[in-house]
């Protein structure tokens, strides 16, 4: 059976994009986490897995390669998990699949390899650009930051961390959202107090 792997970052995301490529007789598993989160760690990424290690879908559609993770390793790591239960992966937006009849396709590996350390290069740095810009301002004395003595009304602050919401809602830890959403515990831990505070 053929599976579609789908995933967006907030819920606010438009998914019709990634569905409008869906194949008749495709199962749709669609994740709303960052990229960051490890496929492995994504809970339609476990049901998939769990589907694969059923034998139940041995063919995987993504509409790009960023949909799997924006981390290399977790690619990688996720694509020899495929190749070991014998899944084909096909990339719509490159128009090629993984295996060749059962076989590793080489110049898959190669470009996916390529775009996967772009990918992560461009995110650091951005990451860089932004901590250069914050210095800069910083010693040119232009850098506020937020207004000592302001206050971030709760609705405001709440906004910002809807993912670590959702992740509290559901039962897990401190450090376990905090994993799951690539932060500190430290901003966790404030974010739960807020919430038992405006209960």
């Amino acid at each position: 059976m053929k599976a579609r792997y789908i995933r967006v970052s907030t819920g606010s995301q438009n998914i019709a994009r990634q569905e409008e490529r869906q194949a008749k007789g495709e199962k749709i598993f669609t994740d709303v986490v960052s990229g960051s989160t490890p496929f492995k760690d994504r809970e339609q990424g476990k049901e998939l897995i769990k589907a694969i290690e059923r034998e139940e879908i041995n063919y995987v559609s993504v509409s790009s390669i960023d949909r799997l993770g924006r981390n290399l390793y977790d690619i990688l790591t996720t694509l020899e998990f495929f190749k070991e239960k014998g899944v084909i992966l096909k990339v719509d937006n490159l128009g090629i699949e993984s295996l060749i009849k059962g076989k590793e396709n080489q110049a898959f590996k190669l470009i996916i390899s390529v775009m996967a350390n772009i990918a992560e290069m461009e995110r650091e740095a951005i990451l860089e650009r932004q901590r250069e810009g914050i210095a800069l301002a910083k010693a040119r004395g232009t850098y506020k930051g937020r207004e000592k003595g302001s206050m971030e009304s709760v609705d405001d602050f709440l906004s910002k961390y809807k993912e670590v919401i959702k992740s509290l809602k559901k039962g897990n830890s401190i450090r376990d959202t905090a994993k799951i959403c690539s932060i500190s515990i430290g901003t966790v831990q404030k974010v739960k107090n807020v919430i038992n505070n405006s209960a």
